[in-house]
């Protein structure tokens, strides 16, 4: 889903407003829940647009129950119209584990936004358990 005009030095959820399919149905709520205990892959592309020149950074977090994940853009040395975070990583997880995505913006304007829909690319998130 998109997201407007996030909030400034907090942790903003990304919101997932749609699924291409679910088996298994462990996700909801933005979150994925691990069924079984495994090793599994986890994909992240988060899209933010109109990026905030006199920010000092962003960070997008993959949140596991076991371990965080992040990627950080030096927004301050860049003058951007849009960015993609991507994040691929093989995570240990529990049963009942969970993963979730978050934004942070340090500083500067309060004008970024998640692209969940209407742009190329958007924002997504994918998982599988490896055999």
């Amino acid at each position: 889903s998109n997201q407007s005009d996030i909030a400034v030095a907090s942790y903003v959820r990304v919101t997932l407003g749609s699924e291409h399919y679910d088996i298994g149905g462990n996700f909801a709520s933005n979150t994925f829940t691990a069924p079984v205990t495994g090793k599994y892959q986890l994909n992240v592309n988060v899209r933010i647009d109109a990026v905030a020149n006199n920010s000092t950074y962003y960070l997008c977090y993959l949140t596991t129950s076991n371990q965080g994940y992040y990627q950080t853009l030096d927004s301050d040395a860049v003058s951007l119209s849009y960015f993609c975070f991507v994040i691929s990583v093989v995570a240990d997880m529990d049963a009942n584990d969970t993963a979730y995505i978050d934004i942070y913006q340090a500083g500067g304007t309060q004008q970024t936004d998640i692209v969940g829909t209407g742009g190329d690319p958007v924002t997504h998130f994918s998982g599988y358990l490896l055999g």
